[in-house]
């Protein structure tokens, strides 16, 4: 009896170890080995034997880290990041505060409303705005003189697509933080005299802290690995390259040029990066979001 008490634990983690190890780590563990390969050419390249593959250590890691292409990715994606973290979370943790307001009407309807935009897959909603952005097609040319899909504007364009799908989550994981507080806070607040403003800024976004620092983890890591609005975009207009973010230019050099090995090792460097910068903001916020010291 005891023996089966204790294989329990076990036997209710084997199916997500099992899906873990083969979904994650081994792939994982291939992408690994495929960085550290690479293709070489004898002759022609025409001959049997001419292809062998060898082992060339960290010079495929080496090489996607110092590529110039992939750095210019990243500093476009900082910039879309920036606009997307600031105005999505904003708009979330705004949206949230209203809908937890003592005086807000159909609040349901308007959970549902602003929630219904992340239920859109993403290749369906960046189709839907890429259509208003075309000139031959968008209302919105009547109204305002603006090319959506220019080199000075695309960047923008994008945002606005994510900044809509993404909205409608963060407000949700917000929203459900601060229906997990007491109502007693608010009613002490009140009779203090503090108005809804003052509770709002006082009360309620110090305990959402720690949930507004894992909307941002999440969505910085989504951010640095947007891939679905610049490539169902990419058609539309000219503007976009083939390497326009990081992960573009891993589909490019593993898709279409046919190079896995640089993929692979360019794909790790974006994985270090994110981690990097995911665990770097963690360490900064910590003390503030979960009193442990740096």
């Amino acid at each position: 009896m005891n023996r089966r008490v204790k294989a329990a634990p076990y036997l209710f983690l084997t199916p997500a170890i099992v899906l873990f190890t083969l979904f994650l780590a081994l792939p994982v563990c291939y992408t690994f080995y495929l960085s550290m390969r690479r293709v070489k050419v004898s002759g022609l390249g025409l001959g049997k034997g001419s292809r062998q593959e060898i082992f060339v250590g960290l010079d495929n890691l080496a090489a996607a880290a110092t590529d110039g292409e992939l750095w210019a990715g990243w500093l476009r994606v900082l910039g879309y990041g920036a606009l997307v973290l600031v105005v999505m979370l904003g708009l979330a943790l705004l949206f949230a505060l209203l809908l937890d307001s003592a005086h807000v009407r159909l609040a349901r309807f308007s959970r549902i409303a602003i929630f219904l935009p992340y239920a859109v897959p993403g290749v369906a909603a960046t189709l839907l705005w890429g259509f208003l952005y075309l000139p031959s097609l968008s209302p919105l040319r009547a109204l305002l003189d603006v090319d959506f899909l220019g080199a000075t504007t695309i960047t923008y364009s994008m945002a606005n697509v994510a900044v809509w799908g993404g909205v409608g989550f963060n407000m949700l994981v917000l929203y459900t933080n601060l229906r997990a507080i007491p109502r007693e806070l608010y009613e002490a607040a009140r009779i203090d005299g503090a108005t809804e403003t003052q509770i709002a800024l006082r009360v309620k976004i110090p305990i959402l802290v720690p949930a507004i620092i894992l909307t941002t983890v999440f969505s910085v890591i989504a951010t640095i690995q947007v891939f679905t609005e610049p490539t169902t975009l990419r058609p539309l207009t000219n503007t976009i390259s083939s390497t326009w973010s990081p992960l573009m230019k891993v589909y490019r050099d593993a898709f279409v040029t046919g190079d896995l090995y640089s993929a692979a090792a360019t794909s790790i460097v974006i994985a270090a990066v994110s981690l990097v910068l995911s665990f770097g903001f963690l360490r900064v916020v910590r003390g503030r979001a979960f009193g442990e010291e740096s």
